[in-house]
């Protein structure tokens, strides 16, 4: 081999014997940063405007079931159980280093009862917390569970109509076959049926206004199911007397 050859021998072995030293140190500082990137969780931080749920014990679950590195962690598996609790919105969780997992909640906000058990949200999501007497002041809503959105329109709607005459709805029930019946502050319970809704609300009214107003509180039940006039269950008496 000539000299020129030679030196063209050995410069490629020099080249190629760096580029493994470089590669292999390239590959340790991987790992060692993978390593220092993916160490155990040493702190879960939750965030996002809470009355409901208890931070710090949302952090201790969520950090009694990290049986894994960082990098590691099952994000979706976690966020599936959170949202489990019935008073998890939403949640999302991202990986923060130092090693730390924040996870940002989104609480239910109630706006209605929904039957004796379950809570509405602004949405019409049904969801199933231990009820507190701090609810029962909520409007109390039932129905078939498909038409929660509808109910809540519907109890919105009719409610201006009768503040508008001085008196609140506090619940309303909507039967599988499409009737409805109201309840009033007053204790008053009204049976609407399922045709001509606003119209025999309208006549309720102006007969309440008139007949009934100074007898509401002796008043359990009124039936408007009627061509002409209402029919009025008194809470002192069995039978029922036509008012119209």
């Amino acid at each position: 081999m000539n000299p020129q050859g030679l030196d063209r021998y050995w410069n490629t072995v020099v080249v190629l014997t760096l580029l493994v030293v470089f590669l292999g140190i390239g590959s340790s500082m991987a790992m060692e940063f993978w390593r220092w990137l993916n160490r155990p969780v040493a702190e879960v931080r939750v965030a996002g405007a809470t009355r409901h749920l208890d931070k710090v014990a949302v952090a201790e679950r969520v950090a009694a079931g990290l049986n894994r590195p960082l990098l590691e962690l099952d994000l979706a598996g976690l966020q599936r159980e959170l949202v489990e609790d019935p008073w998890i919105h939403s949640a999302r969780l991202r990986r923060e280093w130092p090693p730390a997992l924040e996870v940002e909640l989104e609480e239910e906000v109630p706006v209605a009862r929904w039957g004796d058990k379950g809570l509405l949200n602004h949405q019409g999501d049904i969801f199933w917390p231990r009820l507190k007497p701090e609810y029962a002041s909520l409007p109390r809503l039932s129905g078939p569970a498909h038409e929660t959105v509808r109910i809540m329109q519907q109890f919105h709607d009719l409610n201006r109509m009768f503040s508008a005459a001085g008196l609140r709805l506090t619940g309303l029930m909507l039967e599988t076959r499409g009737a409805w019946t109201l309840e009033l502050d007053n204790g008053i319970r009204v049976v609407a049926g399922r045709e001509q809704l606003v119209p025999r609300l309208k006549r309720f009214l102006q007969i309440y206004r008139t007949r009934l107003a100074a007898d509401a509180a002796r008043i359990e039940q009124v039936d408007i199911r009627y061509t002409n006039g209402v029919a009025v269950s008194w809470r002192a008496e069995t039978g029922q007397e036509h008012a119209g």
